[in-house]
Formats: structure tokens, C-alpha cells, sequence
């Protein structure tokens, strides 16, 4: 199976992206929309909610009730993404321990987590007058 994404732009910076049926726009500039990292982020805190509840299902917590989470990314002199963290918040009346069991499951599960590495650098062609 293969996912798919137009990514559009007209000019500029900003750029509008067709999943299915979908529109999401990213703005490099985060003045017209999210910015890229911001788009990032949230994809990884979405990606991880999921996997929260199957891991806390898995370690023994059938719900875990509302979950919030405090998605931060620090950026480096370069302005690029240095590390991120979570401040995790859920309903459920869980213990520390079970609660790292939990952290450390989901990440194990999280798509999003799994796809930040080297190994998954884009392969790129480029086609000049193509419009």
C-alpha cells in the first residue's frame, strides 16, 4: 500500500496539499497557515493519541479517557527541529509506572515516531518545464 499527497503551490511559500478527499494547507512562513514544523508536530501528536490507547489497553488500562498532550519542538541557530517533547495529560487514574509503560509502548506503535529517521530520507526526481 502507498500513501499519497499533491503538494501545490502557486508562488510563494505557502502550499496546499490534496490528501483524498482532503485540503490541508502548510505555510513555510506560518503567516497564511501552520507552518511546516507545527505541521509536523501535530501530525506526531496525532499519530501518538492512537497509539496511547492501544498501549494503555495493552498495559492494562481498557480506557484512558481524554488525552491531552503539550507538543513542544525546539529548534536549533538554524532554525530547524533540535528535539521534541511531551507533556502527556489523560482522564484515567493512572500510576507513574504503568503510565511509562504506557509512553514507552506507544512509541513502539506510533507511525509518526517510526518515520523520523535517516533511513526514510525522500528519494527526489526533478522535471523542469512541466506546466
Amino acid at each position: 500500500m502507498t500513501k499519497e499527497v499533491t503538494t501545490i503551490s502557486e508562488e510563494g511559500f505557502s502550499a496546499t496539499n490534496e490528501v483524498r478527499d482532503f485540503s490541508v494547507d502548510i505555510d513555510a512562513t506560518g503567516e497564511e497557515a501552520p507552518d511546516t514544523l507545527e505541521s509536523l508536530l501535530a501530525a506526531y501528536g496525532s499519530c501518538y493519541v492512537p497509539a496511547l490507547r492501544v498501549g494503555g489497553q495493552q498495559r492494562g488500562v481498557e480506557e484512558l479517557g481524554k488525552i491531552e498532550i503539550d507538543v513542544s519542538g525546539d529548534l536549533n541557530d538554524d532554525d530547524k527541529l533540535e528535539s521534541t517533547a511531551f507533556d502527556i495529560r489523560v482522564e484515567a487514574d493512572v500510576d507513574d509506572e504503568t503510565g511509562q509503560k504506557i509512553i514507552d509502548r506507544a512509541f513502539e506503535l506510533c507511525k509518526v515516531h517510526d518515520a523520523l529517521k535517516d533511513s526514510l530520507h525522500a528519494d527526489a526526481s526533478f522535471q523542469g518545464d512541466a506546466f
